[in-house]
């Protein structure tokens, strides 16, 4: 209701202008100011009780999280999965996720009009405490019966599902049609599950993963030769692009030249069977981070320049290798494999022992993390690799390279490099005048 405005002419209040009065109030004040104290106390322990913070900094209630239903997610855009690591589940690679039970989960996400954000738990036992927590909104994971009697009580059945409960949870649990779970209480999302899945899904899905896990290494691309002419010491026709950008991360270009031959065998039209493109295998969403728009991407300088600038990012990321010829292969394979996989290997190694700054110690933990015994292990956190791949990308990169400087110039005569690069780099052979005023190697 509108107040009038306060008038400051009117009279003051008797009770105010009364000593023994004032005296009393003055006393009351005090006690009166611990107890509102407590008050306030006893009802913000109330609300945190049952209340937590949401990403946009509302209070949500936990009976809001657990009643969470499909026209919730629609409205927030987002399918939160979560499920475990595993070749056969779910994996990342190149900033990408992979797997039966992703494809499956992106698939549902699409047709319901959300995006999916896929989860790892460590264990059965979490992925079932983190939907009845109202943390994720299912369990993308085949679990059968004996699983799921491993980790609930079961209790209660419907038609081609089955309804469970965690111990000390009042929250039910719902089995869907394809073994996936969903809260009890998401009726509506339970019901979309089991009218979109059809059996045959699961066996169009196996095809697609297997075709492309046999085309794993491969990209579509017209190789050219490993080195345009040996006898003038050109590697390629994008040499200039090469000694141009990776004078700015103070890299030598024969580095940059070699990882692009490993990546698309200097084709600026390759596609991987992941989806990376151009000279050095950009993924589209590590394009949009870097700000190479995707009718670039298969520009050479543009796509050189872009694998630059997160070569140098990257080298930030490793900034805790102190050694520079060390942490190339630490960039290199984060290129390759993913930064937070880079990371699990040299906890691994740290675990047991070894100094995780050394590549030596780093890449057989690289190789490990494709098997379960250690891509589950606790102080892993981003899950299964194709280690080979990534082991195996350092090291054919580092072979070329050291072909390479045996066969290239440090700077061809037509570079332009950065005139910040003063440096010299030693040579073996005497060079002439000539050639030495035209050259500025990188460091």
């Amino acid at each position: 209701m509108h107040q009038p405005p306060h008038n400051r002419t009117a009279p003051r209040s008797p009770f105010l202008t009364s000593p023994m009065r004032l005296f009393s109030l003055l006393l009351m004040r005090p006690l009166f100011m611990l107890l509102t104290g407590l008050l306030l106390s006893a009802c913000g322990q109330q609300r945190e009780s049952h209340q937590t913070s949401s990403m946009f900094g509302q209070a949500t209630t936990e009976d809001d999280l657990t009643g969470y239903d499909l026209t919730d997610i629609q409205a927030s855009g987002e399918l939160i999965a979560v499920t475990l690591s595993g070749p056969d589940t779910y994996y990342e690679y190149r900033g990408h996720g992979f797997g039966l039970q992703f494809d499956l989960a992106e698939a549902f996400a699409h047709t319901i009009g959300a995006k999916l954000r896929m989860e790892m738990a460590s264990d059965t036992a979490e992925l079932l405490s983190r939907l009845a927590a109202g943390e994720a909104d299912i369990v993308a994971l085949e679990l059968d019966s004996a699983a799921l009697d491993a980790s609930t009580s079961a209790h209660g059945s419907t038609t081609g599902s089955s309804t469970i409960s965690t111990p000390g949870s009042t929250t039910d649990l719902h089995a869907c049609a394809n073994h996936w779970v969903v809260r009890a209480s998401a009726s509506e999302l339970a019901a979309a599950i089991d009218g979109w899945w059809k059996p045959s899904m699961k066996d169009e899905f196996l095809a697609l993963e297997k075709q492309r896990t046999t085309k794993a290494t491969s990209v579509r691309r017209t190789a050219r030769p490993v080195m345009l002419s040996q006898a003038d010491g050109i590697i390629s026709r994008y040499d200039d692009l090469f000694i141009r950008h990776a004078s700015t991360i103070g890299w030598d270009w024969r580095l940059m030249a070699a990882q692009c031959y490993q990546e698309s065998a200097f084709d600026p039209q390759a596609v991987s069977w992941a989806g990376a493109r151009g000279l050095m295998q950009i993924m589209p969403g590590t394009a949009a981070h870097l700000g190479l728009p995707m009718s670039a991407i298969y520009d050479p300088e543009q796509n050189i320049a872009a694998a630059a600038r997160y070569l140098h990012e990257l080298s930030g990321k490793f900034a805790d290798v102190p050694d520079r010829l060390e942490r190339i292969n630490f960039i290199l394979a984060a290129y390759n494999g993913g930064h937070g996989h880079v990371r699990d290997a040299m906890a691994l190694a740290r675990k047991h022992g070894q100094d995780p700054h050394r590549w030596a110690n780093v890449d057989p933990y690289i190789l490990r993390l494709s098997q379960p015994q250690f891509y589950h292990d606790p102080v892993v956190q981003n899950g299964y690799l194709r280690g080979s791949e990534t082991s195996g990308y350092v090291r054919q990169i580092q072979d070329r390279w050291a072909a390479y400087r045996g066969s290239a110039r440090a700077v061809s005569p037509n570079a332009q490099p950065s005139p910040s690069r003063k440096k010299k780099e030693r040579r073996t052979h005497v060079k002439g005048r000539e050639e030495f005023m035209n050259e500025t190697p990188c460091p």
